[in-house]
């Protein structure tokens, strides 16, 4: 049995769930290749592939709200990360909430069921200096 996630290649994406070491809350889905895996257990920080930037993106990078590796497990098929983490700073969510998870389905409609630790205008649309 490998120790390994299967990465079939170095570009395949597996899911990989990022969890509260503390709590047990879900704070976020995303994916990881090959280099990302590597990167991940060679810092102790979360780094993942971001589809949309099309590259290696390490968690924090930009908010700096890093998350510390505690434990990290790979599923029975070998497709599915999971890693426990301490998340410095508080949240995990780009749009400022602890865990990207903070709408609730509430009859026909969605609720915020998370508080806001930081405002993102004020992280990510910051003017050049």
């Amino acid at each position: 049995m490998s120790a390994l996630p299967q990465f079939a290649t170095p570009d395949t994406l597996l899911p990989a769930i990022a969890q509260d070491a503390e709590s047990g809350a879900v704070l976020m889905v995303a994916y990881m290749n090959q280099a990302a895996w590597e990167a991940t257990l060679a810092t102790g920080e979360a780094t993942y592939f971001s589809r949309s930037r099309g590259r290696l993106w390490k968690k924090g990078e930009t908010s700096g709200h890093v998350q510390k590796v505690r434990e990290a497990y790979v599923d029975c098929d070998g497709d599915a990360i999971l890693l426990e983490v301490e998340q410095l700073g508080g949240a995990a969510c780009h749009e400022g909430y602890q865990s990207c998870f903070f709408r609730r389905r509430a009859g026909d409609d969605w609720e915020i069921v998370g508080e806001r630790v930081f405002d993102p205008s004020q992280v990510y649309d910051k003017p050049s200096e």
